[in-house]
């Protein structure tokens, strides 16, 4: 069977949380070490903690945990490699880590792969547009995966249908910011606008019109992907202060499909004062529409998306952002 020659197969794997432990620490005999002895003084401070013999227990079994799920995640990683190594796919495959997305350029025919929890398909879908991505669940037991069709066994059935052209897929909608000097950053389920610390954000938020200077924590614009993310947790605060001053209904958080062309926007903790204002704090952002933020931060000033702040567009004094639905979406090879 033949394939275009400029196609190929890109694996996307996370770092486990053993081998972090093991890249901080060299040995495997250290970081087993180091974790052990976190969670003994961990259970030792609680309030009735158990005897010492109960507690070297409690942190082995803690420790094998973390190790059984490396172990599984590493060989869900080899046996995707052995699967679509296998047969007559003849393809070139490349395996690379979570952390080259924001560098890594994928080819137009590419086939994507992801091996992990649905954040990772979040991360690499907004650096895939319109690119076909298996996403894979390697530990079933482990990880619920809402955004994982595909067990290690199917991955390559999956990617078979993509090549025969008998794949379903379901399309996602991205939001995407753009500053002035062209920098544009895309989100699976939401961008921060904001401050990099717990300061207030200072900034000129102009929607439909409208323009009033803000004082807040940040403000989110979520795609439908992220509207039982971080956004529902905005309207779980809201619905806690109504309940708790005895007023009814409490407020119900907004759920968009995830080829839903609009994207909702809220301001976290607006701030009204003798210079800012709290009038335009959420709103639904139709196709076509977009919000503008000028930065009034002097330093850390950021956007980020989809809780990943090491990639991010600096935002200070004088930036002006545009923020929309972006033109090209995701694109998730279903079962």
């Amino acid at each position: 069977m033949g394939y275009r020659v400029d196609q190929k197969i890109v694996i996307v794997t996370r770092p486990t949380q053993m081998g972090e432990l093991r890249k901080k620490f060299n040995t495997p005999a250290q970081a087993k070490f180091q974790m052990v002895s976190a969670a003994k003084r961990e259970l030792s401070r609680q309030p009735a903690a158990p005897s010492s013999a109960k507690i070297n227990e409690l942190a082995e079994m803690k420790f094998r945990s973390v190790e059984s799920a490396s172990e599984q995640y590493d060989q869900s990683v080899q046996q995707l490699r052995r699967d679509l190594d296998f047969g007559d796919f003849d393809l070139p495959i490349q395996a690379i880590d979570r952390e080259f997305l924001p560098n890594f350029v994928f080819g137009p025919a590419d086939i994507i792969v992801t091996v992990g929890q649905d954040g990772l398909v979040a991360n690499t879908a907004k650096y895939a547009i319109g690119l076909p991505i298996v996403a894979v669940n390697p530990d079933p037991l482990r990880i619920d995966g809402v955004l994982l069709p595909f067990s290690t066994g199917q991955a390559r059935d999956a990617v078979q249908r993509v090549l025969q052209k008998k794949a379903k897929y379901r399309e996602v909608t991205l939001a995407e910011a753009t500053l002035a000097d062209g920098q544009k950053l895309l989100a699976f389920n939401e961008l921060f606008i904001g401050a990099r610390s717990h300061v207030s954000a200072r900034y000129q938020l102009s929607v439909a019109g409208k323009t009033e200077p803000q004082s807040s924590s940040g403000l989110l614009v979520s795609t439908g992907a992220g509207s039982t993310g971080w956004l529902s947790s905005v309207f779980n605060m809201a619905a806690g202060v109504i309940s708790a001053l005895g007023k009814s209904p409490p407020v119900s958080s907004i759920k968009l499909g995830w080829e839903d062309s609009r994207l909702f926007y809220v301001v976290r903790e607006p701030f009204a004062s003798k210079s800012s204002r709290a009038d335009l704090v959420a709103g639904i952002l139709d196709a076509g529409q977009e919000i503008t933020v000028e930065s009034d931060m002097a330093a850390n000033g950021v956007i980020f998306s989809d809780g990943i702040e090491s990639d991010f567009l600096e935002f200070n004094a004088g930036a002006i952002a545009r923020v929309r639905t972006a033109a090209g979406k995701a694109l998730l090879v279903v079962a």
